[in-house]
């Protein structure tokens, strides 16, 4: 049951950092010409949320919301959405835009610029991006149980403060074989898509 916690924070926690980092990413990628000051604000969001590491957003939220896996879900969503819009803006910058040019001068709007030329040659480094957040938010998780979100941290935390160190060392396995797992099936869904 705690392993299945700690998947469902980490992915709970990429998924929401998905929903919100890539709008930023868009508006803050230089060469989508979006107005200054929102390009300007939707970077300052994503430095502050990158800056901000997941362990105090952790904390800061666990004392709001109270202890339970919302908290960290909401944890890894806040610090994961600065690095994964940072990740989507920078692959967007890098984008030929002679194609997004051409949608763009046949009166597509914004949004069709996006579906039809920019969304498109993204699918790859988004899928590369995600994994690879969420590949890092399954080891994040696990720390977060220690500050009270729940998983196998938590129970880390336990084992430690009783001093049970046959049950500590159990648990530790299964972290180390968790995380080589999602590598090894991250990996394969790389392989698959791109």
């Amino acid at each position: 049951e705690a392993l299945w916690i700690t998947f469902k924070i980490a992915t709970l926690g990429s998924l929401l950092a998905a929903v919100l980092g890539a709008p930023l990413g868009f508006l803050s990628a230089r060469n989508m010409h979006v107005p200054f000051i929102i390009a300007w604000s939707a970077r300052r969001i994503l430095d502050v949320c990158r800056s901000i590491h997941t362990l105090v957003f952790g904390l800061l939220l666990v004392g709001i919301i109270g202890l339970g896996p919302m908290a960290g879900i909401l944890a890894i969503a806040l610090h994961s959405m600065g690095t994964w819009g940072k990740l989507y803006a920078e692959s967007i910058e890098t984008l030929d835009m002679r194609p997004i040019e051409a949608v763009r001068a046949t009166g597509a709007t914004p949004v069709q610029v996006f579906l039809f030329a920019v969304w498109p040659a993204l699918l790859p480094n988004f899928i590369s991006n995600h994994l690879y957040v969420w590949e890092y938010n399954m080891r994040d998780s696990t720390v977060l149980g220690l500050i009270g979100a729940g998983g196998l941290g938590l129970l880390v935390s336990e084992a430690v403060s009783l001093f049970q160190w046959g049950r500590l060392a159990t648990l530790l396995i299964a972290i180390v074989l968790m995380v080589v797992a999602f590598d090894a099936l991250s990996r394969k869904v790389r392989a698959a898509l791109l």
